[in-house]
């Protein structure tokens, strides 16, 4: 082995040694976790469709399926890999049928896409999805903007693709933007979050994931949100997006802690923003939410150095640092 190689193994096996001896330090140290926390936590990656679909250059279809092959090794049961949506509209998802067809599936992971409409549940079905996506918003001007349709029109299109996946065998998850903000509107009540997620409720989406797009929300903003919507929904069929455009994300997945909610999206590397808010930087990173459900002794079924692995593979492809609090931490020692 060259001597730089030889030099390079050495470091990253320090690193995941150090890694290891943290993770395993601070898990002792938290014993179990509080009664109102749940034991457990269901992490659903989204970096290589949340992650991805903004970067300014299209990023090679095999680096997409690397990608998710190593986030598949690592743990993680949930993976969104893509989005049948219209090249003309987000380029960089325009080989969602080459990434979901060639990806190696792992027993007990399920591999969701993001459909708007039709066609594009049409298209995903024809490349053999087995899990849709399908996405709304409590702002008028949000919702026009994303998708160029009124709340009360998008609604009528998710019924309809709700309805034709789930007569198909597909299982549907639907997620709401701007729970907490609108880039457009300010400020969003807890009512509007709540009727718009019992309306995906009663479509038959199993989970609801509730975003806060730009990152604007605070611990205050979410309880307010949480306690509308549980009013309705179940906690068990309930899971929180966090964008760390603030620096709020950790602190707002706590609070959703709290409440008994037990699914929480992420991105390797912090990857992601969106398209339609302005300064809104990406998710809450996998790393740093992984980092903190073990220091407090929930379990995520989740390897922590093979998340890093992952992120430090995107990051190194795409010449940037990794958002990861917890990867840059580890990366010194």
């Amino acid at each position: 082995m060259a001597p730089f190689a030889f030099g390079m193994c050495v470091r990253y096996c320090n690193i995941s040694v150090k890694c290891m001896n943290i993770v395993s330090r601070n898990s002792a140290m938290a014993g179990k976790a509080r009664p109102s926390f749940p034991q457990k936590v269901r992490i659903v990656e989204v970096g290589p469709r949340d992650g991805l679909q903004n970067e300014p250059g299209i990023v090679p279809t095999d680096v997409k399926i690397k990608l998710i092959d190593e986030l598949s090794k690592s743990g993680l049961k949930s993976i969104e890999v893509t989005s049948f949506v219209s090249p003309k509209w987000v380029p960089q998802m325009s080989d969602h049928a080459e990434v979901l067809q060639h990806i190696t599936k792992h027993p007990g992971v399920n591999y969701s896409v993001l459909v708007p409409n039709m066609k594009g549940l049409a298209r995903a079905i024809e490349a053999g999805a087995e899990e849709i996506a399908i996405f709304g918003a409590v702002s008028e001007s949000f919702t026009k903007k994303n998708i160029n349709c009124t709340v009360a029109q998008s609604n009528e299109i998710f019924h309809e693709v709700a309805k034709a996946a789930l007569d198909k065998g597909l299982r549907v998850r639907g997620y709401i933007s701007c729970v907490c903000g609108c880039p457009y509107e300010g400020a969003v009540h807890p009512t509007a979050v709540a009727k718009a997620a019992y309306s995906l409720y009663n479509m038959g989406c199993y989970e609801i994931s509730l975003g806060d797009t730009i990152g604007v929300g605070t611990p205050g903003t979410m309880r307010a949100m949480l306690e509308e919507v549980t009013k309705f929904i179940p906690v068990d069929k309930l899971g929180v997006h966090c964008h760390d455009t603030y620096g709020q994300a950790l602190a707002n997945i706590l609070t959703a802690l709290e409440f008994g909610i037990s699914v929480v999206d992420s991105s390797v590397a912090g990857l992601g923003g969106c398209p339609y808010a302005s300064g809104a930087s990406g998710n809450v990173a996998t790393e740093d939410v992984v980092y903190m459900l073990h220091g407090m002794g929930i379990e995520t079924g989740v390897d922590l150095e093979k998340v890093i692995e992952a992120g430090e593979y995107i990051c190194g492809v795409l010449s940037r640092p990794s958002a990861s609090k917890v990867s840059r931490a580890l990366s010194k020692l």
